[in-house]
């Protein structure tokens, strides 16, 4: 009869054994965890690039808003509405002696 020999285990095959289980565990689980922030973040960035889109037309209109109310004409418009008037009798050239 041959007696059945139970092979024991050591503490640091045991261990061994104890890390590779927690690694086959931990790692699908970090993956989708990593994969679901980058998703997150990538969201965000296509957010952030609409609004900017957004801003740079806003900043656009106001840029040609300026250059129009800027403009001489439209001045002189004004200028008109307040009682100015333009007389080139009044205005004198300086120069400067050398």
């Amino acid at each position: 009869m041959q007696k059945n020999k139970k092979k024991k285990i050591s503490k640091f095959e045991r261990l061994i054994s104890l890390v590779a289980l927690l690694l086959l565990v931990i790692s699908p689980i970090s993956i989708v965890f990593s994969k679901a922030t980058l998703a997150k973040v990538n969201f965000e960035v296509e957010k952030e690039k609409k609004e900017i889109k957004t801003q740079e037309k806003k900043n656009e209109s106001i840029t040609m808003a300026i250059d129009e109310l800027a403009s001489l004409t439209k001045i002189q418009e004004v200028a008109e509405e307040q009682g100015l008037s333009y007389n080139n009798n009044n205005i004198k050239t300086v120069t400067e002696d050398k």
